[in-house]
């Protein structure tokens, strides 16, 4: 767990977190706009800047105490910036090795070093200069760097910002299977709520240099005021796990995580262009405006997913609007947004059945 309450200004800004507490496993999201404090914050509890004073713990190891803070190389951080930040006079093998030999010995195995190249796909970029590599490379890099120093916490700050669309779409799949596959506990900073959705465990609200709040991704996604939904309006993200489908190419289905003993998976279908995608343990994101409801399954329609869920509660979502969230079968969330006259003509209310259909197309976002 990291603990603490931390000050830092830099320049004219003052970060003032004010008290936080948040699990380190798995994925933490500091969230916000521009200028919310969320690099400050970072800075402050890696140990960057001198001038951070408060507290701060990670787990029963205290790294900062006032003025007197634990060197930021004591506290074996991995990080990973939106510019990649390598040593522009090595190849990418010579930045492996620096990061090689500047690993601790005394926390056990390494993870193997091979399996990480593998894994980021930089294997044909070994002996390439850093200088003729593109964005998405220069990434790829850097977090097999982090991973490759052995680190007890990776963070990242914005590190798909800089990227084209399809250099981000590239890294967020190589994200959301390394990181969780490696198992450390990682901070990650971004503003596009998509990131936050598909690989975030919790998210760190921040505004005006401060922790506003920390809540699970569930409770987040959970109220129609949260500050993840943006003019899309609300969404949803599903745990589950990706399988191709026998003799068909063109679809892949989605196999949901219970969260209990006693839920039931559910099934999607996905349209899928034929490309080699990695399968395993994803993540979906389901827009609240591509789910429609239905009193029941609905037949001859174009529509294949139609799953049966059950009205948690309805909210304004805005004007005219209303979120209407739903609790299904493997217990986790859909959310569907419709008119306020929906609402209305279908009499619908807390505690009922419906039947959810999501456009297949939906689900690739």
């Amino acid at each position: 767990m990291f603990a603490g309450n931390l000050t830092l200004t830099v320049g004219d800004f003052r970060m003032a977190s004010g008290d936080f507490a948040f699990e380190s496993d798995g994925v933490t999201a500091l969230f916000g706009r521009s200028g919310s404090g969320k690099s400050t914050l970072l800075r402050a509890m890696a140990g960057l800047d001198r001038h951070t004073r408060g507290r701060l713990r990670f787990h029963d190891e205290v790294w900062q105490d006032g003025r007197r803070g634990l060197p930021a190389e004591q506290r074996d951080i991995g990080m990973v910036f939106q510019h990649a930040a390598l040593l522009a006079h090595r190849t990418v093998r010579g930045n492996l090795d620096f990061a090689a030999r500047r690993a601790p010995t005394d926390r056990g195995a390494a993870i193997d070093r091979d399996q990480i190249i593998e894994r980021t796909g930089i294997a044909p970029l070994l002996d390439r200069a850093v200088a003729n590599l593109s964005g998405g490379e220069r990434q790829r890099i850097a977090i097999a760097r982090a991973l490759i120093g052995r680190p007890r916490v990776l963070m990242m700050d914005e590190p798909l910002a800089a990227l084209d669309w399809r250099a981000k779409a590239e890294l967020l799949d190589l994200f959301e299977t390394v990181i969780r596959d490696f198992g450390i506990p990682t901070v990650l900073i971004t503003h596009a709520p998509a990131e936050v959705e598909r690989l975030a465990d919790r998210v760190v609200f921040m505004a005006d240099g401060r922790v506003e709040r920390v809540e699970a991704l569930r409770e987040a996604l959970g109220r129609a005021d949260s500050p993840l939904f943006t003019e899309e309006g609300p969404v949803a993200s599903l745990e589950g796990h990706l399988e191709p489908v026998a003799d068909d190419p063109h679809r892949l289905s989605f196999i949901t995580r219970p969260r209990a003993a006693t839920d039931m998976p559910v099934t999607l279908w996905l349209a899928h262009d034929g490309r080699p995608t990695n399968t395993g343990s994803r993540r979906l994101r389901v827009r609240g405006d591509d789910v429609a409801l239905a009193r029941g399954p609905v037949t001859g329609i174009s529509v294949q997913n139609q799953v049966a869920g059950r009205i948690e509660h309805i909210e304004t979502s805005r004007p005219g609007r209303a979120a209407v969230f739903l609790e299904l079968a493997d217990g986790q969330r859909l959310v569907s947004e419709v008119t306020a006259h929906t609402i209305d003509s279908m009499g619908l209310a807390d505690g009922q059945s419906v039947t959810a259909l999501i456009k297949g197309a939906a689900l690739m976002g």
